[in-house]
């Protein structure tokens, strides 16, 4: 359990960072700290000691204690190499080390610095990782959201960046509640096009596992049901499988029962990435369903365990190693002050032909079979 006098820090710390306690500004009186913390003055003395030290406070003797900026210095002012951050939901799992390579390979260029955290897609981290930033005084900020599909309790954080005038981009996704430029893949599109594939193998009977708490996972529902409106297909929501971050883990159990229940009628799956596609021909394989021939699979974004799989996964290209280089060059730009940037920018997917997709012989119509 923390000390109550590093709960106080923490506390205002989070307060200056997200703006609340503006640079400059005064913070509550010892006695209010005394009464908002339940403390002793003792206490809240410590805390704001030790946060004059670390240079977010300063106090004035008969006058109160002020927010102060020196903490900037202190962490990354006094050194001429600029440091960009980068906030990534994963670090070394499925697309993201080539995504971090190509923001590296980038900022190696120009001599910048990287300052890297990771979120594992919660909101608790992502706003930890965002504090580390602003203390550190980042020269700029490279971003993908957490849960990007929900509400974030951390727009106060990104308001900082803004007011500091610290230039900051977002990769696979963006919250739309803020106005920033992103890099984004077409995941529309790229869900479009594995569904158009597999209507154009002959099969009507299409699922689609889906990932309810990131964008990409409701713009990927929306190309899937796009294409199955363009052929006149029936959305039907029993054919959807939804996860999210924290039933991730119950993935595997929940599609033994997803399977089992539309076996008899699921032709062919669209899988949120290939990740998912995976994990569905594992599952596939416990419960003795034939891949391809009984149920074809499609996976999205390219990643590297899709290339080394046991099976070689049909699936769509993610531009990942670009996708980092473009958004490493679009800070360093902005901060050359560089203008006519580009606000959004999305890149096309193309399919890659696997051997997880069959093609069904559909009887034309009016032929009886009088065998």
């Amino acid at each position: 359990m923390k000390p109550k006098y590093q709960i106080i820090i923490d506390d205002i710390k989070s307060k200056i960072l997200s703006g609340d306690y503006s640079i400059g500004g005064q913070i509550p009186t010892e006695s209010a700290l005394q009464e908002k913390y339940k403390v002793s003055r003792h206490t809240v003395r410590k805390a704001i000691l030790e946060l004059s030290k670390e240079g977010f406070l300063r106090s004035e003797k008969g006058s109160g204690t002020y927010v102060s900026n020196q903490y900037q210095l202190k962490a990354g002012g006094s050194s001429n190499k600029k440091t960009i951050g980068v906030i990534t939901t994963y670090i070394s799992d499925y697309i993201f080390p080539s995504i971090i390579r190509g923001i590296e390979g980038r900022l190696n260029e120009d001599n910048y610095s990287l300052l890297l955290a990771s979120t594992n897609n919660n909101v608790e981290q992502e706003k930890k990782a965002l504090e580390m930033m602003l203390a550190f005084g980042v020269d700029g900020l490279i971003v993908e959201p957490t849960k990007s599909n929900l509400y974030n309790p951390n727009i106060a954080y990104y308001l900082s960046f803004k007011e500091q005038d610290v230039p900051f981009i977002m990769i696979n996704a963006y919250y739309e509640e803020l106005d920033v430029p992103f890099l984004c893949l077409d995941d529309v599109q790229s869900s479009y096009i594995a569904t158009k594939e597999l209507i154009s193998k002959g099969h009507s009977q299409i699922g689609l596992i889906s990932k309810k708490d990131d964008l990409q996972g409701k713009y990927r529902m929306k190309g899937y049901i796009k294409a199955l409106g363009e052929a006149k297909l029936r959305f039907q929501p029993e054919y959807i499988l939804s996860y999210d971050t924290e039933t991730k883990r119950d993935l595997s159990t929940n599609l033994k029962e997803f399977l089992n229940q539309n076996r008899a009628v699921l032709t062919a799956i669209v899988c949120y990435n290939d990740e998912v596609a995976l994990e569905v021909a594992n599952v596939c394989r416990q419960l003795n369903i034939s891949i391809p021939e009984q149920l074809s699979i499609i996976g999205q974004d390219n990643s590297y365990i899709a290339k080394n799989a046991h099976i070689k996964l049909t699936t769509l290209t993610h531009p990942q190693e670009q996708m980092g280089r473009d958004a490493a060059d679009w800070i360093i730009k902005k901060l050359q002050r560089k203008r006519d940037l580009p606000n959004e920018y999305y890149y096309q997917p193309a399919l890659i032909e696997g051997e997880t997709v069959i093609e069904l012989e559909v009887q034309p119509s009016g032929v009886i079979d009088e065998s």
